[in-house]
């Protein structure tokens, strides 16, 4: 098998305790892959990386970073074709999808050159004159970045792009489930002429070298994006030595159909919500909220929709849906739906394990499921699988209060014509992102973040530049007197 090294000062790595971990091919269920099982001592030797890098780096002008955030930019698009092959053989993603987010990623490091320039302090008007009072943004230094499986180099960029426009320092843990893209995108980082060491990647478990990564000392701060109990796990330890985190952590997000709405693009906004991807994103409209007088007309149309879905090999240009990227996902996922089914719900599309044959990889088939209730189980519990759960309302109030009524709060989506509504819902709605007449929609330019437990801080756009500065205040006395009285606040 193939075997995957740390990348470490911009040279491949072997992981000091001379171990490895298999990575699975999900349409296989069979290993194709090993990487490294990253230890602290990895750790150790990729911040100490990091922080000799960032040392020059944080001189280095708006418009050296800019020019090397461009560069980083044509080698991607160069190479989009390897990283989408990759990403989609370790996670079962559809080679579509990766294809069209490689493709499209140069973008995000582009616009992220451009803001180099726009890391602006402001001066602030005092009472008194002779004060000269100003801010500047500075960066933090070394940033750990955790990303998730899903989509490993896209959700690595969401963080690294404006971490480095700032004049920060990297070092980034992948999931052990995905790793091998991340590997090869930090060779490019380097390819494209980064200084040595700015970026490194350490591989491994979450409970030895994730939680080496966000314990460490000379980590400044933390970017992490998964579920909830490992995020706990994240949160207290990076608070051990009082270091910042941005936490992604994915949803149960609302998709509200009004009887105004056109069925044809619900019909394709409810797809994307939630069989795109498999349903594996943390932005996935799990929850169809359809109004009584329509729901049965668009239960029948995303069912027949779903029934024709092509599941199969995801390096299959005509596939549609590929398998869950883990074993225990879609174990979990099919023991869900069982149970909903157990307590009233009814699959108008899939949910039998047995319609998609016998296959060896970890497939589910795209399911509906109608008459659900949001107190079940099924209805808040994110699954990361390709299930939607169908909740009827009556009236714009039910459909608010069913929405907010959930721990999470990533996104929503609204599905009218009525203008007046779709601004009255989007204002009420308890989330950080939301779409009316569209889902799942993104930009490097628009700031991404959730609420409640769907976590805080956020991604892309002005302010994820900004996650990534600390603001110094900086105060000039420019009078010629001698300074007064000391014991007098100034």
């Amino acid at each position: 098998m193939e075997r995957f090294l740390h990348r470490i000062g911009s040279e491949d790595v072997a992981p000091a305790a001379g171990e490895f971990l298999p990575t699975f091919n999900p349409v296989t269920a069979q290993p194709w892959a090993e990487i490294a099982r990253g230890t602290k001592e990895d750790v150790d030797r990729a911040v100490d990386a990091a922080a000799g890098a960032f040392a020059g780096w944080r001189k280095t002008s708006p418009s050296a970073r800019a020019e090397l955030l461009w560069r980083l930019a044509d080698v991607i698009a160069q190479h989009a074709e390897e990283l989408a092959q990759l990403e989609s053989r370790d996670i079962g993603k559809v080679i579509r999808e990766m294809r069209g987010q490689m493709v499209g990623l140069p973008r995000w490091y582009r616009y992220f050159s451009a803001q180099c320039h726009n890391l602006e302090g402001s001066v602030i008007p005092l009472d008194k004159t002779s004060i000269l009072n100003y801010t500047r943004h500075d960066p933090y230094g070394v940033v750990g970045i955790i990303p998730p499986f899903n989509s490993p180099v896209l959700l690595t960029s969401f963080a690294l792009a404006p971490a480095l426009a700032a004049g920060n320092a990297a070092v980034i843990k992948p999931s052990e489930h995905a790793s091998t893209a991340v590997l090869l995108f930090a060779r490019l980082v380097d390819e494209a002429g980064f200084p040595p060491g700015l970026v490194n990647v350490i591989t491994g478990l979450g409970p030895e070298a994730g939680d080496a990564l966000v314990g460490h000392p000379e980590v400044r701060k933390v970017v992490f994006t998964g579920g909830l109990p490992t995020a706990r796990k994240v949160a207290a330890r990076a608070a051990e030595s009082v270091k910042p985190t941005i936490l992604e952590l994915g949803g149960k997000s609302a998709n509200i159909v009004f009887p105004d709405a056109d069925l044809g693009s619900v019909t394709n906004g409810i797809m994307a919500g939630i069989f795109a991807a498999g349903g594996q994103t943390c932005i996935a409209g799990s929850r169809l909220l359809a109004h009584e007088t329509i729901a049965d007309r668009v239960v029948e149309a995303v069912s027949e929709r779903a029934k024709t879905i092509v599941v199969g090999d995801p390096l299959l240009d005509e596939t549609e849906v590929g398998p869950l990227a883990q074993p225990e996902i879609r174990d979990r996922v099919n023991d869900r739906v069982r149970a909903a089914v157990g307590v009233g719900a009814v699959a108008t599309a899939g949910g039998d394990l047995g319609a998609l044959g016998d296959r060896a990889g970890w497939f589910f088939p795209p399911t509906v499921l109608d008459r659900v209730d949001n107190d079940m189980p099924i209805a808040r519990d994110e699954l990361f699988g390709p299930v939607l759960s169908v909740i009827r309302f009556s009236d714009e109030e039910e459909a608010l209060a069913i929405a907010n009524d959930s721990p999470f709060g990533l996104a929503a989506g609204i599905w009218t014509h009525n203008l007046n509504r779709a601004h009255r819902m989007a204002d009420e709605l308890e989330a950080g992102v939301v779409w009316v007449n569209t889902y799942r929609s993104l930009s490097y330019a628009s700031p991404f973040g959730g609420r409640k437990l769907s976590g805080y801080g956020r991604e892309l756009g002005r302010e994820g530049l900004l996650e990534f500065t600390q603001t110094k205040s900086i105060w000039v006395e420019t009078s010629e007197e001698p300074m007064g009285d000391p014991f007098v606040l100034r």
